[in-house]
């Protein structure tokens, strides 16, 4: 099945609102566990790009409560969202959500020993905008973690997978995520993504929707810099 494009972020209320209320805790959880099992000693200064309703953010303080986290959201009806998000677990000092937009980011401060990202690669016309960014915004040893969905074998899997994760969600996310489906990309896409730019990170399957790519910007492997940091 051909990649089909989506928006490449939501400014829409309803569309907002619907995707801050579903259910991503799994998923979510997931995520953040993986990321702090990988890099326990890349946890000072964390920059998420696409942190949409900042769930992500807020459960990593939580679970390192010292680390700073920058969020970046194109979107300004989620960066409100996520604010008040942040606001709402008193996680302010710790958490700074900014209206951004790829490529060209500017930002105040460029000391992020882990950039992470979510489910937003789908989102992105071209990947390559994406990658060049996080290189961009690397150190020399900066550790990826980035999750994101893989597309289906064909539309009915599409669907089986929206019915199967969010028959209760309303129908506003579930065209959202049946579309995101479509938009995403394969793994042999990603792989191919790393060699036409020459990086060197590790991606597997994690879930029956999600693919994880982790690795250091300097090419070291993950699980090597975890055991020697240990």
């Amino acid at each position: 099945m051909k990649r089909v494009l989506e928006p490449e972020f939501m400014d829409d209320e309803e569309q907002v609102l619907a995707y801050a209320e579903a259910d991503f805790s799994s998923s979510n959880q997931l995520f953040v566990d993986r990321l702090v099992a990988e890099y326990p000693s890349n946890m000072k200064h964390v920059l998420d790009l696409g942190c949409g309703p900042a769930d992500i953010c807020i459960r990593l303080v939580r679970m390192k409560p010292s680390v700073r986290v920058t969020a970046i959201d194109a979107s300004a009806a989620m960066v409100r969202v996520a604010q008040q998000a942040v606001v709402d677990a008193n996680l302010q000092d710790q958490v700074t959500v900014v209206k951004a937009r790829l490529p060209g980011l500017s930002l105040e401060e460029d000391d992020f020993d882990t950039i992470v990202s979510k489910d937003f690669l789908h989102h992105l016309p071209n990947p390559t905008v994406f990658w060049q960014e996080l290189k961009h915004l690397s150190q020399r040893h900066t550790a990826i973690c980035v999750m994101d969905l893989f597309r289906p074998r064909s539309e009915d899997a599409a669907k089986a997978i929206v019915e199967s994760v969010s028959a209760h969600e309303p129908e506003i996310f579930k065209t959202d995520f049946y579309n995101s489906l479509l938009a995403a990309f394969s793994l042999d896409e990603v792989r191919s993504q790393f060699r036409e730019l020459g990086l060197e990170f590790a991606i597997e399957k994690v879930s029956e929707r999600h693919f994880l790519v982790t690795g250091f910007t300097d090419g070291s492997s993950c699980r090597q810099q975890t055991s020697t940091n240990a």
